[in-house]
Formats: C-alpha cells, structure tokens, sequence
C-alpha cells in the first residue's frame, strides 16, 4: 500500500513558471493529494487548469487558500504583501505558508507587515532554478532536479513547519539548504540579480545603435546568444527583484561600474598584458568554480 501524500490539499497563489512547475512537480512525486490554484491573470488560470497543473481554482487568493494544508506563494517579490494579505481569511494557525522569491529579507518584511510579526509556520524559501521563459504553458516537473533550493529560517522558525517545506522541495529531486535571510540576498545580488540587470542594459545599448536591426543583431552569434539568454526573461520579475534588494546590487553595479572604467583606461592607454591577466584570472576562476556552478 502507498504512503499517503503528505499534504492533503496545496493551494498555489500564483501559476508562473515556477508556481507551475512546482505543482507539476510534486503531483509527479505524489506528495498532494488535491491541488487548487489562483492567479491574477484570468489566462494563467485557464491553461493551467487546460493542462491539468491544478484541480481547481478559486475565484480569488482566499478562496484558493481555505481549506490548504499548505500555501505557496509564486508571485513576484514586491506583490508578496498583497498575496498574503489576500490569503490572510483563509488562514488557520496551522496553515503552513511558503514563497518562491528570490529575495528573502523583503519576503520577511512583508509577511511581518501583514500579520504583525512573521508567522511561526510561515517558511521562506527560493529555488535556484527557472528559464527564461515565464508562463504556467512553460511549467516543467522537472524544473527542480538537481537543483538547490534555499530556505531562510527566522526568529520564530516552527520546526516541523520547515521540515514539511524542506521535505516537499526533496520530493521535487531539489537538494535543499537553508541560510540567513541577509546573507542569501547578498550572495544572490552577485550571481543572479547584477546578472541580469547587465544583460538587460547591453541588450538595450546594442538596441539604439545605429545599425541594430540591420546589421548588428543579424551578425550576432553564439556568444551573444550565451551572453543575453536572461534578458528575455520577465522584465516586472526583475525589476521587482531588484528593487526588492536594490542595496547590495547598488553597491555591486558601483564595483562594476569602476572596475569597466578600469578595463576602459587598459585600452586607451595599451595596457594589452594587464587586460590579458584580467581575462586569464577570469578564466581561471570560472573553471576553478565551474563544477559547483548550479
């Protein structure tokens, strides 16, 4: 005889990619037994019941959430306060919440501004996975394997609230390890949030070049596709990922920005050696690193 699922019922607020997917997910898994979903987007809500993503789907958030043994929050960090509040009705002391930001202190500081003080049973988490692609069609059960998934316990943390998140996310194939809240958002400003805030710049400079559309994006090659690839990602997420932590990516773009100017006076003024030890400690670097890249 099987194990029954571990939760009863889920409800996902939110039917992104990454709300879709984890669906998806941990329907493969049989880790829920009833999944019911909710988006702000009438669109999102029809394909992912087309698809078979969810079972049912509430009218609004708190419809969607009553009854849920667990809710998981999939909507872009600086609308997490109106998806809790939302939600807030349906809740019950044993209503065990979660999210999928990729900014944690934010998600802390609205859940506290909603309930008062971050919840005991409230669990944030971020997987380190996604495409560039955004949309429930685009949801994959796959999405999560192999990958990490991040949690940041706080102050008021409830153990088996956290064991039951981390155990889902498992179910998923995600290794998961759990970090402060501030230090996640500082390691995550260097490896994913300047990332894309250069892609999106280099592709919006190249873009008002004289010659764009007839010369230089059909020129354009493999490096530039490698390069580029996270600008075609949801620009509202990303603008509010990086207003959400807009001040250790602020002082990583200033380091950036002074260390182009840098790269700028070795050409102006032949320095080819000291440009070259740049590109080899590079190098040296990312292939030293290369295995524990996710």
């Amino acid at each position: 005889m099987s194990s029954p699922a571990p939760v009863r019922r889920l409800a996902v607020i939110g039917l992104g990619l990454i709300g879709g997917s984890l669906a998806r997910a941990l329907r493969q898994a049989g880790a829920v037994a009833s999944l019911c979903g909710f988006d702000t987007d009438p669109e999102q809500v029809r394909q992912a019941l087309a698809l078979g993503v969810i079972d049912c789907a509430g009218a609004d958030a708190a419809e969607a959430a009553r009854g849920a043994d667990l809710v998981v929050v999939a909507v872009p960090v600086l609308a997490t306060a109106a998806a809790l509040r939302a939600c807030a009705p349906a809740l019950t002391a044993d209503t065990v919440v979660t999210d999928v930001g990729s900014t944690k202190l934010s998600v802390l500081a609205a859940a506290g501004e909603v309930f008062g003080q971050v919840p005991a049973r409230f669990v944030a988490g971020h997987p380190i996975a996604g495409t560039e692609r955004s949309g429930v069609a685009n949801a994959q059960a796959g999405l999560f394997r192999g990958h990490r998934v991040i949690l940041t316990p706080h102050a008021a943390q409830d153990a088996a609230a956290l064991a039951l998140v981390a155990g889902l996310w498992q179910a998923c194939g995600a290794r998961v390890v759990t970090m402060e809240a501030q230090r996640h958002d500082a390691i995550f400003a260097a490896t994913s949030h300047l990332p894309h805030l250069l892609a999106y710049s280099f592709v919006d400079m190249l873009a008002r070049l004289p010659g764009a559309e007839g010369d230089i994006f059909p020129n354009a090659g493999g490096g530039f596709r490698d390069f580029t690839r996270i600008a075609s990602s949801s620009p509202r997420m990303w603008h509010d990922i990086l207003r959400a932590n807009a001040q250790p990516v602020g002082a990583l773009l200033r380091q950036q920005i002074a260390e182009l100017q840098e790269l700028n006076g070795m050409i102006e003024q032949g320095r080819w050696e000291e440009l070259l030890a740049v590109f080899e400690r590079a190098r040296a670097a990312r292939e030293r690193h290369l295995a524990r890249i996710e």
